[in-house]
């Protein structure tokens, strides 16, 4: 009996010797690797195959008020055909996008200077710096907005002096009693720059600090200007931090929601608004749905086609001798 038990024992040994094995060589990496993968399946992968599946269904006012088989097809692409069809997801598209690339733009305008700035300074005033860049992102993104509505007020004190600015260079007949900030485009994109300013920063900063700063000299020696230093060797380098920074506020910036909601125009709404109102207060779900896929092929499309060009660039130099 001992002498069963033993060699009933041993392949049991073998076989666990052999999976510590092979976790201790391949298991934790591959348990790395899995993880990312697994998380987007879950959290993106599946809600963007149900809300897609929503997206072709009808309304109904049932619950849930949705339902498929309604129409003489399985499918319903009348939802789709709206987005052409009627001018309120035209115009929200258009708001979107334009108060989105205005804010892209702002940031790029005021986030470069910044990013190579901190590349420029001594090493403990630049981990000062950075912190003072995040330091925003300590508080409360509502409470944020907020702030900024109390600002633009009629009666506060930031209005009141731009106000009195506006007064003192134009002509007595244009002069006003405030500026109206508040419920306008705007403010929109005033609370948007200053909230996505840091997403613009970062990137470019990583991509700043990484240059080669004896290329800048080499140039120098050579007789250029500064300022062509700058347009011919810096900014070409930084464009990828550029394009990452631009990805990093022109895609959220344009499905925003808390932002025109709070400061917006309600009679020119963001597509975000257009969402939550289909989704709450109209409870059309698939037309809902529908913006919702249309507005991620519209971000994702020049990502998609970004990286493939950018792989084929890669792929190009790769190849050069």
């Amino acid at each position: 009996m001992t002498d069963t038990a033993e060699a009933d024992a041993a392949p049991a040994a073998r076989r666990g010797s052999g999976l510590a094995r092979w976790f201790n060589r391949r298991g934790w990496a591959d348990l790395t690797i899995a993880t990312p993968y697994v998380w987007l399946t879950i959290f993106f992968l599946l809600p963007f195959m149900i809300v897609t599946a929503m997206s072709f269904a009808s309304r109904t006012p049932t619950s849930p008020p949705f339902s498929f088989g309604v129409h003489d097809s399985f499918l319903n692409f009348e939802n789709f055909a709206r987005l052409f069809e009627d001018d309120l997801y035209r115009r929200a598209f258009l708001i979107s996008i334009r108060n989105a690339a205005l804010a892209t733009l702002l940031c790029l305008l005021i986030g470069y200077p910044m990013a190579l700035g901190l590349t420029r300074v001594s090493r403990s005033a630049r981990n000062i710096l950075l912190m003072l860049v995040i330091l925003p992102f300590w508080t409360s993104f509502l409470l944020r907005v907020y702030a900024w509505m109390g600002l633009m007020g009629t009666n506060s004190w930031f209005n009141r002096l731009l106000t009195s600015i506006y007064n003192g260079l134009v002509p007595d007949d244009w002069a006003i009693r405030s500026i109206q900030m508040m419920h306008t485009n705007f403010a929109v994109v005033l609370v948007t720059v200053y909230s996505y300013l840091p997403f613009m920063i970062l990137p470019l900063y990583a991509n700043l600090e990484k240059l080669d700063l004896t290329l800048d000299e080499a140039a120098m020696d050579l007789g250029s200007r500064p300022f062509r230093v700058f347009l011919d060797v810096t900014l070409p380098l930084s464009i990828p931090g550029i394009i990452a920074g631009a990805m990093l506020v022109f895609i959220p910036a344009c499905g925003e929601l808390i932002i025109p909601g709070l400061v917006g125009n309600p009679s020119q709404p963001m597509i975000g608004r257009v969402i939550s109102d289909e989704f709450s207060s109209a409870r059309d779900w698939p037309m809902a749905s529908a913006v919702s896929v249309a507005l991620l092929f519209l971000m994702v499309g020049p990502m998609m086609l970004y990286s493939h060009f950018e792989a084929k660039a890669q792929e190009k130099k790769a190849m050069e001798p």
